[in-house]
């Protein structure tokens, strides 16, 4: 099996400068940045939300019609039960929190269209809270390199990822393994020449 430190040197030297993806500069564009982006892309969500954050701040979310709101936001999949979500959150971050987004993982995790991944996604990003978020990329990462079982579910892969790699470095691995899931360690196609863990991965194809 590889081992931690071995996933660490190497995943460091392939990305050694990881960053969210997801384009933001107030707290709460980066919640709904997030929701944005279950079942789409990084890159087709910025595209919505560079429109969307700049006709609208929160309060004008919070008071939207929801028509206009899914015809903007249309291009990142779901976007009528998501258009539902954002106007939610942000009618609930203005009633409860003035419009700030809290540290408080029980009320992140209450808001619509909010999950453990969002959550995550956004504690570790807004407030430095060590967390790994597993999306599609990492869950399939994880798998790939054996440090998952294929039966497990994303909440199983998150606690096993929690107990391999050292707390103070989920936040910057949880970024590095979403990158190498996004551009090497693909679902089709992966790019195993460039891989430097191909050695020990049983799916490798070379």
């Amino acid at each position: 099996m590889i081992s931690c430190k071995e996933i660490m040197v190497g995943l460091d030297k392939l990305i050694p400068n990881p960053i969210c993806e997801l384009e933001y500069t107030k707290d709460y564009e980066l919640l709904i940045a997030t929701v944005l982006s279950a079942q789409s892309t990084d890159k087709r969500v910025n595209m919505v939300t560079k429109e969307l954050f700049q006709k609208y701040d929160l309060k004008g979310l919070a008071n939207i019609d929801i028509k206009t709101l899914e015809q903007i936001i249309r291009p990142v999949g779901t976007f009528q039960r998501k258009a539902q979500y954002i106007k939610a959150i942000a009618q609930s971050l203005i009633r409860d929190y003035e419009g700030k987004v809290p540290n408080d993982r029980d009320y992140l995790e209450s808001l619509a269209g909010v999950g453990r991944k969002t959550t995550n996604v956004v504690l570790s990003n807004l407030f430095n809270v060590p967390a790994i978020a597993v999306d599609t990329h990492v869950f399939r990462v994880a798998k790939r390199l054996d440090l998952a079982a294929l039966e497990d579910d994303v909440f199983e892969v998150e606690q096993k990822l929690m107990q391999f790699f050292p707390k103070d470095k989920w936040s910057r691995l949880h970024h590095q393994l979403v990158l190498f899931g996004r551009y090497y360690c693909k679902s089709k196609n992966p790019e195993c020449l460039k891989c430097p863990f191909q050695h020990k991965c049983k799916y490798k194809k070379i």
